[in-house]
Formats: structure tokens, C-alpha cells, sequence
């Protein structure tokens, strides 16, 4: 999500739309993401974190696919924006939830630190790598593929994870 939102401004310039249109949807993205957080926050209190944390990442590489095949207008790239917004954070209050549930709240806070720190390491490479294909290319072609395909990868990573304490928290848990 990085290159879209450090690349997308560039990007739809060189599809010939205004530089205002780039600012704008990174502003959309911006505010949908308080509905997108809101939203999978309220679902992860009713349903399974995990599914819900790969159907967000399968929305993810819907969304992509969908604004790479469709023209690319100001009416498709506000759409992506409000989309690609909803979908953006909406996996914080869920991965925070599965952590806890899985390993419990005591640790949460280092937890939760790894799991930032490999974002942090995900959102550096989506950054640059997006600008090494351009250098190279010409385009951005590939790191949208690469976009999806990391979609669909986080999607199925997320499918197996079974939302129950580890046996050693839940041995504790029953000790107690």
C-alpha cells in the first residue's frame, strides 16, 4: 500500500490525468480509512479476524485488478481511492486482535512492535522498489502485479491462522 501511496500521484499523471487528481485521491484514501478501520474493528468483534483478514487482503487485489483493467478517468480513481482507503487500515484492528487472541494481551504491546517493524521493512520496499521498476521500465506494470500478488499471498497466509490461544497460553488459562 505504500507504492500506491507514495507512486499513485505519479502514476496517474503519466496517465494523463491533472496532479490534482493524485492529491486528491490520496485524501480520499485518508478518510476512508477511518470507515475501513471503524468497520473491520465492529466485524472482528463478530466474526473471525483471520477470514476477515483474507477477505480484506483478496478485496485488496480485486481492487487493484479492477482499476488497472477499467479506463483510468477521475471518476475510476476517486472510486480506487475510496476503495483502496476502506481496505487500508482495516487490517490493524484485526491483526491486533488475532495477536492478541493467539498469544494474549500481556505481550501485545512487543507483539504488536514486530508486527510494525515488518510492515515498516514491507512499506520501505513497496516505496523503493516502486521507483526502481519505473527507473527501469517505464512504467509501473510490474510492481501493480507484484501489488496483487502480495495481496493474494497475504490472503492465503492469513486463511490457515485459527483463532485460538497458542497451547501454552491456553494450558495457563485453564490453570488458572
Amino acid at each position: 500500500v505504500v507504492f500506491i501511496g507514495v507512486h499513485l500521484p505519479a502514476y496517474l499523471v503519466d496517465q494523463h490525468l491533472p496532479a490534482t487528481v493524485g492529491t486528491t485521491v490520496l485524501a480520499l484514501i485518508g478518510l476512508f480509512n477511518i470507515f475501513g478501520t471503524y468497520t473491520a474493528g465492529w466485524l472482528g468483534g463478530r466474526m473471525s479476524k483471520p477470514r476477515l483478514l483474507t477477505g480484506l487482503y483478496l478485496a485488496r487485489a480485486v481492487v487493484i485488478l479492477l482499476f488497472l483493467w477499467a479506463p483510468v478517468t477521475e471518476v475510476t480513481a476517486y472510486l480506487f481511492g475510496m476503495a483502496m482507503g476502506f481496505l487500508w487500515l482495516s487490517t490493524v484492528p484485526l491483526t491486533n486482535g488475532t495477536v492478541a487472541t493467539l498469544f494474549g494481551v500481556r505481550n501485545l504491546s512487543m507483539l504488536g512492535g514486530i508486527v510494525f517493524l515488518f510492515h515498516q521493512l514491507g512499506s520501505f520496499l513497496g516505496g523503493w522498489l516502486g521507483g526502481v521498476v519505473y527507473d527501469r521500465t517505464g512504467n509501473y506494470d510490474l510492481i501493480w502485479q507484484v501489488a496483487i500478488l502480495l495481496s493474494v499471498l497475504a490472503a492465503a497466509l492469513n486463511w490457515p491462522v485459527r483463532e485460538r490461544p497458542v497451547a501454552r497460553l491456553q494450558a495457563q488459562m485453564e490453570a488458572a
